[in-house]
């Protein structure tokens, strides 16, 4: 597993690895806990839902890293 931060913000960070399926993920840590996904395979993101406005910007953050458009606290709820 490979750790790594975006943009250096405090309270979160990334965690990137690759489970015993073979799939590659890459999850973001908020405040201990994960409130988003990456699959590398097959492009999909998955967001778990709205926070806090300070997670609100990790999780914009961690979307725009993987080339996904920033979203509200609505997308964010609603996110499939």
């Amino acid at each position: 597993m490979k750790t790594f931060y975006i943009n250096n913000k405090k309270n979160n960070h990334v965690n990137e690895y690759v489970n015993s399926d073979g799939d590659h993920y890459s999850d973001l840590i908020s405040y201990g806990k994960r409130v988003a996904s990456y699959n590398h395979n097959t492009n999909e993101m998955s967001v778990y839902g709205w926070f806090s406005n300070t997670t609100a910007k990790h999780i914009n953050d961690f979307l725009e890293f993987y080339g996904f458009d920033r979203v509200t606290k609505k997308e964010m709820l609603d996110y499939k």
